[in-house]
């Protein structure tokens, strides 16, 4: 090949119009780059569902206020923790106005707000190729190792001194090169959402919000069935995003499908006052990551980086579950480290090794350290009924007058105890092991 032809058409393409993707690009564009981003859906965003809860501190690095201007849904300013039993919930619920000055998390629909994130890369100078799907990397040998040099779309093939991988869970360009292993069943999970249109006023009422004001609710106990993982339900403006995440290992041991699990949870006795009246305008179901920090592995080669869900970046920590800050923090330290390599004119993969440094100082692998144990305390199956119907024992008793004389609370606790699956040694070996992971 003539170095003609192996002359880049880029300096950088970034695979994947996400939040991760589409922030790479617009950073390394504001370096002067140039940059193509690269979409296989019609539009960034078309292949997204629903949407979810965006801690976005980070964003507003990136892009300052960007809660006044972004197509946000809402300010969320209370966290429900709720755990179901078959026929009553108790919950933890914290409401805080604090949480709305400075915006601490937002809901977004994520059809929404991609193409927003992917407007302001394009005002950056990205190139934007949406409805494309490339089909495999290029790769060349070297001195120093065998490089990535571009990608391949069909009969196309497009060059670039590096390539950004925010293809997703799955990440078939990071799996085809041997970057990233097949991840275990107990480190992913399916997610099943749908999106529920209601009129602002009614989501207002049922959820005690107002204004701009939002609700997250984190569930777990009888709407999974049993099954390690948990359901969701947050508003938007006019809609609620609400589903169920399954950890797979735990679904097929139980034998049940996620849209059993998914149907029961939307009919459950505690749930469905929340959603009467409301019609589903979007359905489906995907594969989340759930490994922590143990799926964050090999995330550099040769010309080429890994990032947000393709790097495994999420944290299921029982009462937050985040992803999309994740996806853009790694994006920025992404975009620091390829400029670097760049300017230095090393994009082997000790040149973009600047990533993982950036990476590891960053917020994104010191909080999957700090949660390095919730997954395996999370696969603990009493969070999933025991405890459950533990604290609904408790509190009937508690605030059931039926005329017997009262007993002073720890006499209640002690018979609750004694009538449930958990044991003290549970209780303190699960409470240790909640204080170590959380």
């Amino acid at each position: 090949m003539s170095s003609a032809a192996a002359e880049p058409d880029f300096d950088v393409i970034v695979v994947g119009g996400g939040p991760a993707g589409s922030v790479t690009a617009y950073l390394l564009a504001q370096q002067g780059l140039s940059v193509v981003l690269i979409e296989r859906g019609e539009a960034p965003g078309a292949k997204n569902l629903s949407g979810g809860v965006l801690y976005g501190r980070v964003l507003d690095e990136v892009f300052p206020g960007f809660a006044q201007s972004a197509p946000v849904e809402r300010r969320i300013t209370r966290h429900v923790t709720t755990f179901l039993t078959g026929d009553s919930s108790v919950s933890l619920d914290y409401a805080g106005g604090p949480l709305a000055e400075p915006v601490n998390a937002v809901t977004v629909l994520r059809a929404r707000f991609d193409p927003w994130l992917a407007e302001r890369a394009e005002e950056a100078g990205v190139f934007l190729m949406p409805g494309v799907r490339v089909d495999s990397l290029l790769r060349e040998d070297t001195p120093a190792g065998p490089q990535v040099v571009g990608v391949r779309a069909g009969d196309d093939e497009l060059r670039a001194r590096v390539v950004v991988a925010a293809d997703g869970v799955n990440s078939f360009l990071a799996r085809s090169i041997g970057l990233r292993p097949q991840p275990p069943t107990h480190h992913l999970a399916v997610g099943v959402k749908a999106v529920v249109s209601l009129p602002r006023t009614v989501i207002e009422d049922r959820f005690a919000v107002s204004g701009d004001q939002g609700a997250a609710h984190a569930i777990v106990g009888d709407c999974t069935l049993g099954i390690g993982g948990g359901g969701f339900l947050y508003t938007n403006t006019e809609s609620l995003s609400v589903g169920v995440v399954l950890r797979l290992d735990d679904l097929v041991k139980h034998g049940r499908t996620a849209a059993e699990v998914f149907e029961h949870y939307l009919s459950h006795p505690v749930l469905e006052p929340y959603l009467r009246g409301g019609e589903i305008v979007e359905y489906g179901s995907h594969l989340v990551a759930e490994g922590g920090l143990e799926m964050l592995g090999q995330i550099v080669t040769g010309g080429m980086v890994v990032v947000g869900e393709a790097a495994g970046l999420t944290i299921n920590s029982g009462l937050t579950v985040r992803g999309m800050d994740l996806a853009i923090g790694s994006a920025v330290a992404a975009a620091k480290g390829i400029g670097e390599a760049i300017a230095a004119q090393d994009v082997t993969a000790t040149g973009l090794a600047a990533y993982r440094r950036h990476l590891d100082e960053s917020f994104v692998v010191k909080d999957l350290r700090t949660y390095a144990r919730a997954p395996k305390f999370l696969e603990r199956p009493r969070m999933y009924g025991a405890y459950g119907e533990l604290a609904a024992g408790l509190f009937r008793d508690v605030f059931r007058l039926d005329g017997s004389p009262r007993k002073h609370l720890a006499a209640v606790a002690r018979d609750s105890f004694r009538r449930s699956a958990v044991s003290v040694r549970d209780l303190v070996s699960d409470g240790w092991a909640g204080v170590r992971a959380l």
